[in-house]
């Protein structure tokens, strides 16, 4: 059964494709800030080449860009299987003994939502903070942007991400398709 197959559990396979499309947005956000990097960092080194004038911030911008889009787009990695992980003794486990296997990845699957929950959990005062404080990177004069944008979305990612673990354990058990 996939998880747009509502035949047997209506709300479950709803919540799963909610998640699933959530997880996309994140991901499509990701890449966009990948592109709109791209072109930022063209466009300095093109000023800084031809006309002797960088733009201000880019390094600034950067730094923050790439702790957000790690976040925005490990769900999607892990949700489509790409999550980088060494399953050499794992395929063997899955072709021998399949219900270890599959105990055993939910484990795993288990650890993960630990240690995201931990990251939520250490994560939210120093978003908190960072809004109360006004936190900004930069120079004042020169060029200042605020951290809170990039560890909200931070916060975002690792719940989604949370989730795609916690949504990996329903879909294992449940019968429908990874």
């Amino acid at each position: 059964m996939s998880a747009t197959d509502d035949t047997t559990a209506p709300g479950q396979a709803r919540i799963l494709r909610w998640l699933d499309a959530v997880t996309m947005a994140a991901n499509v956000t990701g890449s966009l800030l990948i592109f709109a990097l791209v072109v930022l960092i063209g466009a300095d080194v093109t000023g800084r080449n031809l006309f002797g004038a960088p733009i201000s911030g880019v390094p600034e911008l950067v730094s923050l860009s790439i702790v957000a889009i790690v976040f925005l787009q490990a769900p999607m990695a892990l949700k489509a299987g790409r999550m980088t992980r060494s399953d050499g003794v794992l395929n063997v486990l899955k072709r021998r003994a399949p219900r270890f296997a599959s105990g055993l990845e939910t484990l795993f699957d288990v650890f993960g939502i630990g240690v995201l929950a931990a990251i939520l959990y250490a994560h939210w005062p120093n978003l908190v903070r960072s809004w109360e404080r006004n936190d900004f990177v930069g120079a004042i004069g020169d060029f200042t942007a605020p951290t809170w944008p990039v560890k909200l979305m931070l916060l975002i990612g690792a719940g989604l991400l949370l989730l795609q673990f916690a949504a990996r354990i329903v879909r294992r058990y449940m019968g429908y398709a990874q």
